[in-house]
């Protein structure tokens, strides 16, 4: 069995942080549902169009999802080049998120018994994207996870890994393979049924709702989190927490194996949060994950990896009530 390799922070950056007075939040999980007093400004989402293939036909039925698949060969998929940090258009608004109510956490959900066999800080709730950008007729790679919701399909990911932001549209090609490993794919590719970002990412780059979540189509009548499992999802939490962050970033081993970072984030003055992992493009979109449990693979999503700024620092949105309101309008979709 290939043990995974994991990135762990220097011991120097814990200290940093333990002088500086930063403690992790209570690790007891909040109330399921925990109430919000009111949905901050920057919440309003858009749902895309039927997703489509590059050259312009619908994915609206599973033989144009199995025809998707048919087109991600093992080579398209290694070719596929690491997304870079979204790019944000010198002077752009950013919105500056906060808790506005109590924090609250959704339940994980396992996948169905025997499927998930979970290594040491590897997860098949997460996984690898792969989708062409309209802008240029190239393909790229993200990261992203399965997040347990009514539908069972839907997965979360960073806002720039399903729309090119401001002057940009949504992206083509979209699949998502779970526990991706050099070309192997054990639970096939679930192809993208609909998309939805904050309209401040689509309009503005804002990189304080690079966020995004997708649902899928079912493979062969499976459903994502029924398969794989899927996280839960936490709001409103202080942004001083333990996570384990996880991806595909493309300067670890080539992007082809999934990698882990664990250690403790801190505020960014912008109101994001961020962690000294180091991970580069195609790590874009993996989860930052509270309380993972190493054995079922399965954590709460604190953040979606977004960029990654100078000396290894890699920066999410916060996570608060706007983020708690995309996955109550996108959760039941199916």
């Amino acid at each position: 069995m290939r043990r995974l390799r994991q990135a762990l922070l220097p011991l120097a950056t814990a200290a940093m942080l333990a002088l500086a007075g930063a403690t992790p939040a209570m690790a007891g999980p909040a109330p399921t549902g925990a109430g919000s007093a009111a949905v901050p400004a920057g919440a309003a989402t858009t749902a895309s169009p039927t997703p489509r293939l590059a050259s312009g036909a619908p994915v609206d039925s599973p033989a144009a999802a199995a025809a998707l698949a048919r087109y991600w060969t093992p080579e398209r998929m290694r070719e596929a080049i690491p997304l870079d940090r979204a790019a944000v258009s010198p002077g752009a608004a950013q919105s500056k998120p906060g808790p506005t109510g109590q924090p609250g956490s959704t339940p994980p959900a396992e996948g169905r018994s025997g499927t998930v066999r979970p290594l040491v800080t590897e997860s098949a709730a997460v996984g690898k994207v792969f989708f062409t950008n309209p802008s240029n007729g190239l393909n790229y790679a993200c990261s992203a996870s399965a997040l347990n919701s009514g539908s069972k399909q839907m997965l979360i990911t960073a806002g720039h890994c399903v729309h090119g932001g401001s002057g940009g549209t949504w992206m083509t090609n979209w699949t998502y393979a779970p526990r991706y490993r050099s070309g192997v794919r054990p639970f096939g590719t679930f192809a993208a049924k609909q998309f939805r970002t904050f309209n401040t990412w689509i309009s503005s780059s804002d990189l304080g709702r690079d966020v995004a979540m997708v649902t899928t189509w079912p493979l062969n009548g499976n459903k994502i989190v029924n398969v794989t499992g899927g996280h839960g999802l936490s709001w409103n939490f202080s942004r001083t927490q333990a996570v384990t962050v996880m991806g595909y970033p493309g300067n670890r081993d080539n992007g082809q194996l999934q990698w882990a970072c664990q250690g403790t984030t801190r505020a960014v003055g912008d109101g994001r949060i961020e962690i000294q992992c180091d991970f580069g493009g195609g790590s874009s979109g993996g989860p930052w994950l509270r309380e993972f449990n190493d054995a079922n693979g399965l954590g709460s999503v604190n953040g979606a990896m977004s960029t990654l700024a100078t000396g290894g620092w890699n920066r999410s949105s916060y996570f608060d009530d706007a983020v708690k309101a995309m996955f109550d309008a996108q959760g039941g979709v199916t």
